[in-house]
């Protein structure tokens, strides 16, 4: 019997009973059709994992009793900070969505001269909340208890400005050096990856002026979301626990 994952942002006592928020019970109640009694997983980003029980599940209201709290957590050990130019389409979400599942700790959307997508404040605060809503789905199918940081969209120019002890990583295919060449860093990666399009030769020229390291994963140019998720499972696999 497959036992769902089950987001909720507030706080796990065990022996509590707590209701549903609304994405849930509806995941709950009218996708999954679940019936009372039905164990469930729950996780709140604490780091620990709820198991638990459908006490009461309707169309619009699901509720739960918390039965045990297990200190489970799948965790890299390596810190990735993700700085992704927006892509247009699906392609954000996708790399968001994999990033995730592949364990990176921190993601900042990116404003670059090359973005091709064009809203406002508010419309971006919209996108903000859908691209939460990936990042908790990718935290429920792959086991994470700990919720990676999104951070609001921010200029090009800002980001690779801020201070960091992690290694500044630009991946750009016209480097020389390659990614297998890189050595470990204690405080992670600080990973730059270019929207549709690439970096313009003035923001190269910024990321040199901040002290990022310009690597490449090989010789073929890859799509932005190919880019982000190859970097990030390379640095893991070298550094992380791939």
């Amino acid at each position: 019997m497959r036992i769902p994952r089950i987001y909720h942002p507030h706080l796990l006592s065990v022996d509590t009973e707590v209701e549903l928020e609304s994405d849930a019970i509806n995941h709950v109640a009218n996708v999954l059709r679940l019936k009372n009694g039905h164990p469930l997983v729950l996780f709140n980003g604490d780091g620990n994992e709820y198991p638990a029980t459908l006490v009461q599940v309707e169309r619009r209201k699901a509720k739960v009793s918390i039965d045990a709290k297990l200190g489970m957590s799948c965790e890299s050990p390596l810190p990735i900070h993700l700085g992704q130019g927006i892509s247009k389409g699906d392609r954000m979400d996708t790399v968001l969505q994999k990033s995730v599942e592949l364990g990176v700790t921190e993601i900042t959307p990116l404003l670059t001269e090359r973005c091709v997508v064009k809203i406002d404040q508010q419309r971006w605060q919209k996108k903000h909340q859908q691209w939460q809503k990936i990042i908790i789905g990718a935290c429920e199918q792959c086991g994470r208890n700990t919720v990676p940081t999104l951070h609001p969209v921010m200029a090009f120019s800002e980001w690779v400005r801020e201070s960091t002890n992690a290694l500044r990583l630009t991946l750009d295919p016209a480097a020389q050096k390659l990614f297998r060449d890189l050595s470990a860093n204690q405080h992670g990666f600080r990973l730059l990856i270019g929207p549709e399009g690439g970096l313009s030769k003035q923001e190269v020229y910024q990321t040199q002026e901040q002290g990022f390291t310009p690597a490449k994963l090989g010789p073929r140019v890859l799509r932005t979301e190919t880019a982000a998720i190859a970097a990030i499972a390379s640095l893991q696999s070298r550094f992380g626990d791939l």
